[in-house]
């Protein structure tokens, strides 16, 4: 039997989509040891329940860190929606630093190295830190997620074949959270394969009225695309009393879009089969996974 160590793996946002994917795709890989990080003991029954190690780490309690960070070699860093990330995202790589970790995953945002969009900004901030610290890393920069068209800010994002959106007639960049999460496990099972790479993560460019005209034909009912002024987003935000240092943000990013002024807005790229050895997810392919879902 071998005594040789097997790299531990922290995946912080364990319980969030993108986390909580890529400790799926981690499990079968007995090489590795994965734990999940909980930002409180009433999310640690159901890791553990599956058999997944878990430690308490709370962004904002950086009395947590050390105990987390204790015998981790790789990192997947995932923050939350508030302009905190700055902050944290610092703060927890300065501990993984004291704490020997090797390889640091980081989930960005959309854009070029050049953008201008504030919070998408701060991730590549945080991307130079990373580097600037000395770690081995990956950075991932997932363009707009296709999930957020089942469901975005808690609420459904389509009701009776009604698609509302902040962009007018803007073209996206789309990836599936699900490719998002297979590309952040092969980081971090293979960093000698992924290390000192930027990926930007986005595989098919659609308009809304382009997604209502495939729902309707996948479904076989009509769906249409109904605009919404940013200013709705700005106020649903300000009434659910969200943070809105990172919320201003994304809303002027909304107008930005609708205005057509974001560069590269619907950029896609042909890494994911060399990364993966698969083809990724189009948005058609997203919408027969989700009829179900998507059908009312």
């Amino acid at each position: 039997m071998s005594n040789t160590k097997r790299p531990r793996v922290l995946i912080t946002g364990a319980t969030g989509q993108v986390g909580s994917k890529t400790i799926a795709n981690l499990l079968s890989n007995k090489e590795l040891e994965i734990i999940a990080a909980v930002h409180s003991p009433q999310k640690v029954a159901a890791f553990n329940a599956r058999g997944i190690e878990t430690v308490i780490l709370d962004f904002d309690d950086e009395s947590t860190y050390t105990a987390a960070l204790q015998g981790v070699d790789r990192l997947l860093i995932v923050t939350g929606y508030t302009v905190d990330m700055l902050r944290q995202s610092k703060a927890i790589l300065d501990s993984a630093k004291k704490a020997g970790v090797q390889h640091v995953v980081h989930l960005g945002a959309c854009g070029r190295d050049d953008t201008t969009v504030a919070h998408w900004a701060w991730h590549q901030l945080v991307e130079r830190y990373i580097e600037w610290a000395g770690f081995s890393y990956t950075h991932l920069r997932p363009e707009t997620f296709m999930q957020n068209i089942l469901s975005y800010g808690g609420k459904k994002a389509i009701e009776n074949g009604i698609i509302h959106a902040y962009v007018e007639g803007a073209r996206l960049s789309w990836v599936d959270v699900d490719d998002v999460a297979k590309v952040a496990a092969l980081a971090l099972a293979y960093p000698e394969k992924h290390s000192g790479q930027t990926y930007r993560l986005g595989y098919d460019a659609v308009t809304f009225d382009e997604m209502a005209t495939m729902m309707t034909a996948i479904i076989g009912k009509p769906f249409r695309y109904e605009p919404l002024a940013p200013e709705v987003f700005l106020q649903s935000m300000i009434d659910a009393g969200a943070e809105m240092a990172y919320m201003g943000c994304v809303y002027e990013h909304w107008k930005r879009y609708a205005a057509g002024t974001i560069p590269g807005a619907d950029d896609t790229f042909d890494n994911f089969a060399q990364i993966t050895g698969e083809q990724p997810v189009k948005m058609a392919d997203f919408i027969k996974k989700h009829q179900a879902e998507l059908d009312y």
